[in-house]
This record gives structure tokens, sequence and C-alpha cells, in this order.
């Protein structure tokens, strides 16, 4: 079997291609400044015959792009999807608008993917020989944390549970090192309320902090 004729294959019949952050490449109507009109253009006019389809060369051999899946995903704060090229929104005629996360969306990040936010600093902790746990309500109060956090200063979605969990854990890792072997560390509610008090207490303004 020809590994390569059989990725390259694949690629072609049910590749699907996610481009990531696209409202960067768009530039306001309304926006005065021509060369970032200019640039950003260009990107888009580079990317289209990607997306109408063509015939790419790799180092595997060449790649067809006609029956590829494009995916295009942005938050849209300071432009709007109309402003990206006619012929591009042309190509991309499926438009989804997502809701935020929610405190139970992010409850079921923390928990339910195999590498986990939590699994990762229990592993971490674990490299110190300290055992940690997380109780049940700790993760809920990390996840309401994290929701009301993104409502009240800026929502940056699941990325806010790891500066929770930073915020959290800060203590923690650096005390690891000095504390006995076999020892067990448990965070709970509480811990996490005291941890993250102050961070709430300055959250009305910190949207005022460049």
């Amino acid at each position: 079997v020809d590994l390569k004729k059989e990725a390259i294959a694949a690629a072609q019949e049910s590749g699907i291609v996610f481009i990531d952050e696209i409202d960067k490449i768009c530039s306001s109507r309304d926006y005065n400044s021509k060369s970032a009109d200019a640039s950003a253009e260009g990107v888009q006019r580079d990317l289209l015959p990607l997306v109408e389809g063509t015939t790419i060369q790799t180092k595997y051999g060449n790649v067809d792009t006609d029956y590829m899946l494009f995916i295009g995903s942005g938050a849209f704060h300071a432009v709007k999807p109309s402003d990206m090229l006619p012929e591009l929104q042309g190509r991309l005629p499926i438009r989804v608008e997502l809701n935020g996360l929610t405190e139970e969306d992010l409850y079921k990040i923390l928990t339910e993917p195999e590498a986990n936010l939590v699994r990762q600093q229990i592993e971490l902790i674990g490299t110190e020989r300290v055992t940690l746990t997380f109780d049940d309500e700790a993760l809920r109060e990390i996840a309401k944390t994290a929701a009301l956090l993104n409502r009240t200063v800026e929502n940056i979605g699941a990325r806010r549970l790891h500066t929770v969990m930073e915020r959290i854990m800060e203590e923690i890792s650096f005390e690891a090192a000095e504390m006995k072997s076999g020892k067990a560390v448990i965070v709970t509610k509480e811990l996490v309320q005291e941890r993250l008090s102050d961070v709430l207490s300055k959250s009305d303004l910190s949207k005022f902090i460049l």
C-alpha cells in the first residue's frame, strides 16, 4: 500500500480545512486605512482559488481541493461577515452563529475530555509525589467563575478555564516540591472561592485595563 497516495486520495475526497480567525483578514468598509484594506483583501484573494478548487503542489504530490470542505470561523467583533470579499462569501454560503459557552459547557470541558485540565494538573503535581484531587463542587465553582468572568470582563471562551485554573494552582504548584512524599491535597469549593475572591472583586475594573 502506498501511504502517500492513500493520504492524498483521502484528503481530496473527504478532507476538511478549518480556517480559524478568518475575521482577522477582513477590514471594515467604514475603516479609513487603505493599507490595511489592501493587505487584508490580498490574503482573501489568495484564499479564493483554494476554496473554489484548484490543484496544489506539495512534497507528497499534487492535491486537488475541489471536493474539500472549507470551514471559516471568527469572532467578528470589529467587522461583519459581509465585509469579506463577495466572491469569498459566495464560496462559504452556509453561515452559522454560535452561542457563548455556558457554565454547564465549561464543566463538561473540565471533566469529559481524556486529557482535560484537571487531569493535567493532577499528573503535574503527581511528579512531586503529591496526590491532588478536585471535589466535584470545586469543579462546578471553577466553571461558574469562568462563566461569570466571561460575561463581565471579556468572553474568551474555554481559554478562561486556563486562567482560572492557574490562579487556583499557583500556590499549590509552588509548595508541592516542599511537601512530603505521598501527601494528599484536596481542592475544595471553599479553596476555589478563596483563591478567586480577589479576581472577582477586581473584575469590574479589569475591562478598563489595556
